[in-house]
């Protein structure tokens, strides 16, 4: 049996497929680790996925272990379209004969030229035919909200490279902002807050753990607490510390301040009409950024509208992609044009 329709959700931090009849079916971080043998011109793909994520940070010489995305666009196309071409194997078997259709999503503040390298990375991979959908609207069709009638919806995308806002009616997109301050400036941030705080050097996976065991929007009480392990920048040797969560929420707070201010951004734009829809409604949280504790609750305290978490957060924009292809008639005018 040939898979011939895919949604892939090429985010900064995973990629996630879905397929069509089957639902979310592979999930695995957009990292890869090449080796750099000598003689040779191009370097040898080691490792893909979660098995090349484990060596960021821990690699000797020879290996390099990197992600091929940065702030939701291509950093790396030789190496996108390789990791590309991996998954789209691992889902379809060899793709030889049958090339399958594919849905990708972009952020909704790329350039003509960021998405002409995506289209052209997912053909050179092995598609058929690629057709490119705006995050914010994927979030939303996977997230289940009606956006089809002529009504207002705000949907809060927050992935690993880019957070998307977007008032959506009609099928298509009314006001939308696109800020690159995610979850990996949120691992950065963790980063050198310890960095500076207690002379101690972490490496990004270390940050990552620390904001998804303690990481809050809001100060907690009771406070978690957990151990961290680096090496200290005055002696030179492995050190341990115990942070706190409010610690890690004041870190946090300079990348949680752009993402506010995208949000109040999108609905100071939005029409009255609109707007008086979203105060029905309420808005809508997505993305693995929806995850931090208290994210919501922090959103609904500056805006004054309710936030709620959608189902699913992580795997919206990865859903979205798929139904949006299944019902391609329906939604081909609010894809993105390529020139």
């Amino acid at each position: 049996m040939f898979v011939r329709e895919i949604g892939i959700d090429l985010g900064t931090a995973n990629v996630i497929v879905y397929v069509r009849g089957k639902g979310i079916v592979l999930t695995e971080p957009s990292v890869v680790a090449l080796a750099n043998e000598d003689g040779q011109t191009r370097p040898r793909i080691v490792a893909v996925g979660e098995e090349a994520r484990l060596m960021l940070g821990r690699t000797p010489g020879t290996i390099t272990a990197l992600r091929p995305m940065r702030d939701g666009v291509i950093a790396d196309y030789v190496i996108t379209e390789y990791m590309l071409r991996y998954f789209i194997q691992k889902v379809c078997g060899r793709v030889t004969f049958f090339h399958p259709l594919l849905m990708i999503c972009v952020p909704s503040g790329v350039t003509s030229v960021e998405r002409r390298a995506v289209k052209d990375a997912a053909i050179r991979a092995g598609a058929r035919e690629a057709h490119l959908i705006e995050e914010p609207l994927a979030a939303a069709i996977g997230a289940n909200i009606p956006i089809s009638g002529p009504s207002g919806n705000l949907i809060i995308d927050i992935g690993g490279g880019t957070a998307e806002i977007a008032v959506i009616s009609l099928g298509g997109i009314v006001v939308s902002r696109s800020v690159r301050a995610a979850g990996n400036k949120l691992d950065e941030a963790i980063a050198n807050f310890v960095r500076k705080r207690y002379n101690l050097m972490i490496g990004e996976r270390t940050a990552e753990d620390v904001k998804i065991q303690i990481g809050s929007a809001l100060p907690m009480d009771p406070e978690l607490t957990m151990e961290v392990r680096g090496r200290d920048l005055i002696a030179g040797l492995p050190r341990t510390i115990t942070i706190g969560s409010n610690e890690i929420t004041e870190a946090m707070d300079p990348v949680l301040q752009q993402i506010i201010g995208a949000v109040k951004g999108v609905l100071e734009e939005t029409p009255p009409e609109l707007a008086s829809d979203v105060i029905d409604k309420g808005m809508v949280l997505s993305g693995g950024g929806a995850l931090l504790r208290n994210m919501d609750k922090l959103l609904t305290q500056v805006t004054g509208v309710a936030c709620y978490v959608a189902e699913n957060p992580l795997y919206c924009v990865a859903k979205g992609t798929g139904l949006a292809l299944e019902h391609l008639d329906f939604f081909r005018r609010s894809l993105v044009a390529v020139r």
